[in-house]
This record gives C-alpha cells, structure tokens and sequence, in this order.
C-alpha cells in the first residue's frame, strides 16, 4: 500500500518529481502544518535542492486536475504547499523526525 501510495503522489513540476507536503504529512501520520512548522524551525535543513514553495498558477494547476485534495481538504489554504524532491523528500522527513 506505502509504494502504490507514493507513486500516486509524485507529481512533476518544473521538471522536477516531487511530493506535496501535504502527502509527505500522511505518509508520515503527522498534520502539514506540523510539517511545515518543522521545516521552518529548521530551514537549513532543508535547502533549496531539497524543497520548494509552489506558485500559485503551480498550485492552480494541480487542483484544477484534480491530483491533490481528494477529500478536498486544503482547497483553500493560506499558503502556497511546499514540495519536495522525491530523491531527497524521504532524507527530509528523517531530518523532521530528529
């Protein structure tokens, strides 16, 4: 279930393959903003060629095709999502959790 999860959620933006903040906080049983609070706490942790923040053209994209908020939580969020590179998201999350 983890691997067929992970797949569906890797989108390419920028022609990049990335994970939305949002799916890393699922598959990691913790709320985004938790996440995201995380990663702001510890920024140098996280640089650029680990994660960037989506535009909002970016974002419209992705909600007008439906590929995120199945359940249609976070249609309307404040802030634009982070994403991160799938190579690097996994080392991103173990940094979270230190």
């Amino acid at each position: 279930m983890k691997d067929e999860y992970i797949q569906n959620k890797i989108y390419t933006i920028r022609g990049k393959q990335v994970m939305l903040d949002s799916d890393l906080a699922v598959l990691y049983q913790v709320e985004t903003r938790v996440l995201n609070q995380a990663v702001k706490r510890n920024i140098k942790r996280f640089p650029e060629e680990f994660m960037f923040k989506l535009s909002e053209e970016e974002h419209g994209f992705l909600t007008s095709q439906s590929v995120t908020l199945e359940n249609k939580r976070g249609k309307h969020r404040k802030y634009m999502p982070n994403v991160f590179y799938r190579t690097r998201c996994f080392y991103a999350i173990r940094n979270f959790a230190q």
